[in-house]
């Protein structure tokens, strides 16, 4: 079994990125963070995703709003970032409020400037195979590993657990494209499938985006099977300072010995998410400065 150390990956990444933009001359790329509310985990992953951008070179920019904000005043400071020729890319932390309408305020945003790649033209671009937008941050994340670790998925049947924009249903399209980190043959599970089992246990890459703790068991998944695990949910741990701990959507002890590779969590997708935000940002920089 191989553990995939997506924190070695994204490393790597971002030592290459900063080789990058060392190199370029006058004004340095520029992202700007929205964040709404005091969510701990929100206020966590801007913290990283800032620190990240600080090492590599790029500007970072905060904007921070209390949980009251209305949907006229998100609007108007993304409209005022999308018109900020110095501004290159812009991330709004989800997840927003429910009194405010989430896919709505990603729309908002310039899609040359959608860095996070959940705007609607940029979904549509990965629809249609078209490279010059921007893919959503983790499903490229898990294209990247697959491309990193030398695990083809051509030909192969992956089995993707979840069905969300965010993950699931990207990472799905990214990996059937006709290209040569993908020519998979891709099965979409989610809450209503039925003899899910059955389904999983035919994966030769099985990747777990449900968001359910440790659902993915030892019965679930045959021998061979390469494992990525995207979930990141919190468990009581009374044994831990913090009070818990961070477990995946796979129960790791179980399936880790059928697996012949597999990532952990913490330490595998998660650190990837960041640095292919990082190279949505230097892309779209490139891309405003042409």
């Amino acid at each position: 079994m191989k553990l995939i150390d997506g924190k070695r990956i994204a490393s790597d990444i971002v030592d290459e990125l900063t080789r990058e933009v060392a190199a370029i001359d006058g004004a340095k790329p520029c992202i700007a963070f929205i964040r709404v509310g005091e969510d701990p985990a929100s206020v966590s992953y801007v913290r990283g995703k800032n620190r990240t951008a600080e090492k590599i070179g790029i500007r970072p920019l905060l904007f921070t709003f209390d949980e009251d904000i209305s949907q006229e005043e998100l609007f108007a400071k993304v409209d005022e970032l999308n018109q900020d020729s110095s501004v290159n890319g812009i991330l709004i932390q989800s997840p927003l409020p429910k009194h405010l309408d989430e896919q709505a305020a990603f729309n908002r945003i310039d899609p040359n400037k959608d860095v996070d790649g959940f705007h609607v033209v940029n979904a549509g671009r990965v629809v249609q195979e078209d490279a010059t937008g921007f893919v959503s941050c983790t499903p490229a994340g898990i294209i990247e590993i697959c491309r990193r670790e030398g695990i083809s998925l051509e030909g192969k049947h992956v089995v993707v657990l979840g069905r969300s924009l965010i993950v699931g249903k990207t990472f799905s399209l990214l990996a059937m494209q006709k290209h040569p980190n993908a020519n998979a043959t891709v099965t979409i599970c989610h809450s209503r499938t039925k003899n899910l089992v059955d389904i999983t246990r035919q994966a030769d890459v099985l990747v777990a985006a449900i968001g359910k703790p440790e659902m993915v068991t030892g019965d679930m998944v045959k021998e061979g099977t390469v494992v990525i695990d995207v979930g990141i949910n919190r468990i009581d741990d009374s044994s831990k300072k913090k009070g818990y701990k961070l477990v995946g959507d796979v129960k790791f002890d179980e399936v880790a010995p059928l697996a012949s590779a597999i990532t952990p969590v913490p330490g595998g997708v998660g650190p990837m998410t960041v640095a292919m935000l990082m190279k949505n940002t230097l892309k779209a920089y490139k891309l405003q400065s042409n």
